[in-house]
């Protein structure tokens, strides 16, 4: 192999390796805030259905999951966190 497609190949790998970090990390935060949002909803004593857990647990979206531990802190309900969710 010739040292420039060794060292383009190199570089690919680091970039691959860099991206599945930063995915980890994602995930790591995302579901964190998913178990935030579980736990306030739990301490202020609304119930979350398991559709709801699961459809929070699933959410991938750091701006909405944020936005659902936000709304969690004020809601008097389930439905006013999860976007209109009854």
């Amino acid at each position: 192999m010739s040292a420039e497609i060794r060292a383009w190949f190199e570089e690919y790998e680091r970039k691959l390796r860099a991206e599945e970090r930063k995915e980890g990390l994602t995930e790591g935060r995302t579901g964190a805030t998913a178990r935030a949002v579980l736990t306030v909803l739990r301490v202020r004593g609304i119930d979350v259905p398991d559709a709801a857990r699961e459809r929070i647990l699933a959410e991938k979206d750091p701006e909405t999951l944020e936005r659902w531990h936000e709304r969690a802190i004020v809601a008097a309900s389930l439905a006013e966190v999860l976007d209109g969710l009854s």
